[in-house]
């Protein structure tokens, strides 16, 4: 039977109790979120060096037109010099962090003040970058005092 026709037989307190429940359940679905989690396939950590050469000679393919996050490391440490995201990984790792070709703050403080030999990169593809990127943040940020060295804005 339809909702309609089953209240007809209740009583106006069965039916004042069912509109305060409902509401109740209504504003706990409207302040609650529920996120799945988001796991993620780290790439192996790649030389500089290697990720900076094309991958047609011997250097490392990127992930093309995917969105993702990065990090940068030195080699052999587990602080980050950069933590960051990209709507399309190869243009921001290869061409905007590792190459300079494309504006990346963080890539230019990495090649000016590193010794490039020893830094390593790598990524993850994800559909959630920018929710990612702010965990992995928080993560870093708790676990070392402060963000990765070389990234230039701070957590809210």
């Amino acid at each position: 039977r339809p909702w309609s026709e089953l209240i007809k037989d209740f009583s106006p307190e069965r039916k004042r109790r069912i509109k305060e429940e409902s509401a109740k359940l209504g504003a706990k679905i409207d302040r609650e979120i529920h996120i799945e989690p988001i796991v993620l396939e780290w790439s192996e950590w790649y030389s500089w060096l290697d990720v900076k050469r094309d991958a047609r000679y011997d250097g490392v393919a990127v992930p093309n037109g995917q969105p993702g996050v990065y990090e940068v490391r030195i080699r052999g440490h587990q602080e980050r010099l950069v933590i960051g995201m990209s709507s399309d990984l190869r243009r921001r790792v290869k061409d905007g962090l590792v190459r300079g070709k494309a504006g990346h703050p963080a890539g230019e403080k990495v090649r000016a003040k590193e010794n490039v030999e020893d830094v390593e990169v790598r990524w993850a593809v994800t559909d959630r970058p920018a929710a990612v990127e702010e965990e992995l943040h928080k993560r870093h940020q708790g676990k070392f005092g402060e963000l990765p060295k070389h990234n230039g804005h701070k957590l809210r």
